[in-house]
């Protein structure tokens, strides 16, 4: 990835229940440090085929085996088997995670299903005895994460978030030398996810579910609704009831490392955005344009999310079409550039590289340490971590959902008292200018300014805003609000 100066950067089921009899395999007391982990891959028809190779890859050095996949869809279910088959490996498969569960020979759950379905399948999973390897983010919703977090303590299980930065040895220097006061306090930690995302397009009514989806289980914990968009898989992550938007799906990351590096350990007392799907009009809903203002006390956190290209008609996404995502962590004396998950480099205020850190390791190694250690603390990223972070991209979306459409002068006149939100502003609305959108046409949403308790996870006298912090679940998929 090209190296970029500040100066272009700123440019109720039996599994439900409590009663649920854990593994007669209690780690601590009958589990050796060198007997064989047995993992199951939940969700493998995208991000889940690394899991299914990062496992592969400490099969021999840490004798993990995966022993078990489970997919709703037949067809990705049936394939998966017939890849190990072809290796001379034999895996259980299951449909339903609820029967996977009641298997006793797995040892590890590792979810990479869609956003919807991550708090409930890490819940169950460590109320049978399981330990989680999560994909981020954690959850659909703020309730949600902390939801897991309580579960993780109670039953005593290692759960992890897949935010693969947190095992850079690399990004962890920088924070340290950051955290040591080398370039002063920090200013501004800064976020972005520049990835080109094209329309979806616009179908005509109702479309058909493929035959090899069970469709109610795929839905889960989200409403059964009519699917009113062309392709079922991954374009979930464009619409409310089971994505989050690009905020959730790729900016996670970075809003992880934003706030690795400002130590911040709640949520901000204070969030507003301002955004839209703009620049065509299809069947998704979430913002393909957005800024998040998460204005902890110290210093801001500001996101960005860009979903269409440097100008109308281009491939590229501007000065950045090779760092689509990255932080920037501006401090007195200078600032840090992370551009990908890896490493950091520093520069002075002159814009002169003083410092770069580089190193990574694998993120599912330090799961399985952790596991045979039974120690939370192990973990690069233990579930509160992805908890936080995930957050933070659910509250921004909130602000985003309670807003209002507003005509340019009226979103500039309601922020005008930040100079650095304006400044954000200020590009957003000059990229979308030179995509043809006309904001006095085609209005951005300004989202609601919202004030948290940070302790209770709650918007203060917002009851709108707080309604989205949990949903209605659909039974028996129902998250606890009680683990």
């Amino acid at each position: 990835m090209q190296q970029i100066n500040r100066r272009h950067f700123i440019k109720g089921t039996a599994i439900a229940g409590a009663a649920i009899s854990l593994s007669p395999r209690s780690w601590g007391q009958t589990q050796g440090s060198n007997d064989a982990l047995r993992v199951a891959v939940v969700g493998f028809n995208g991000r889940g085929k690394d899991h299914i190779s990062g496992y592969k890859a400490l099969q021999k050095s840490e004798n993990v085996r995966i022993v078990a996949l489970c997919d709703v869809d037949s067809t990705v279910l049936s394939k998966g088997a017939a890849d190990f088959e072809q290796n001379g490996q034999k895996v259980e498969t299951y449909k339903d995670i609820r029967k996977l569960l009641e298997n006793k020979d797995v040892d590890i759950i590792s979810i990479a299903t869609p956003n919807h379905w991550h708090a409930l399948a890490a819940i169950w999973s460590v109320q049978a005895g399981k330990d989680v390897y999560l994909e981020k983010p954690v959850s659909h919703n703020v309730s949600e994460g902390r939801r897991i977090v309580e579960a993780a303590r109670k039953y005593n299980k290692i759960v992890q978030t897949g935010t693969q930065s947190r095992s850079s040895s690399g990004i962890l220097e920088a924070v340290e030398w950051i955290k040591a006061g080398n370039l002063g306090k920090i200013v501004i930690a800064r976020g972005l996810c520049y990835k080109p995302r094209p329309s979806i397009g616009k179908s005509e009514g109702e479309q058909p579910i493929p035959a090899s989806i069970d469709y109610d289980l795929w839905c889960g914990p989200a409403a059964k609704l009519p699917l009113n968009r062309k392709k079922l898989h991954y374009d979930w992550h464009w619409v409310w009831n089971t994505g989050s938007g690009d905020l959730g799906n790729q900016g996670i990351h970075q809003m992880d490392i934003c706030r690795w590096f400002l130590g911040e350990q709640e949520l901000a007392p204070r969030v507003f955005s301002v955004g839209g799907r703009l620049g065509y009009d299809d069947d998704g809903e979430t913002p393909n344009t957005m800024m998040i203002f998460q204005d902890y006390a110290k210093a801001p956190l500001i996101f960005e999310v860009r979903g269409l290209p440097e100008k109308k008609g281009s491939k590229n996404m501007g000065p950045y079409h090779r760092a689509a995502v990255g932080c920037l962590i501006e401090c007195e004396n200078g600032h840090v550039l992370v551009p990908d998950y890896t490493q950091a480099t520093v520069f002075d205020k002159e814009g002169t590289q003083i410092q770069h850190f580089k190193g990574s390791s694998s993120h599912f190694a330090n799961f399985i340490k952790a596991v045979r250690s039974r120690k939370q603390t192990d973990l690069t990223a233990d579930i509160l971590q992805g908890h936080l972070s995930s957050a933070l991209c659910h509250t921004g979306n909130i602000s985003y959902r309670v807003g209002s459409k507003k005509a340019p002068g009226e979103i500039k006149e309601a922020i005008k008292g930040d100079k650095d939100a304006t400044n954000t502003f200020d590009r957003m609305a000059a990229h979308l200018e030179a995509n043809e959108v006309d904001l006095n046409k085609s209005p951005a949403t300004l989202g609601m300014v919202l004030k948290m308790d940070t302790k209770s996870e709650k918007f203060l006298d917002n009851p709108q805003a707080n309604a989205l912090l949990t949903r209605e679940y659909r039974k028996p998929f129902v998250v606890p609000e009680k683990v």
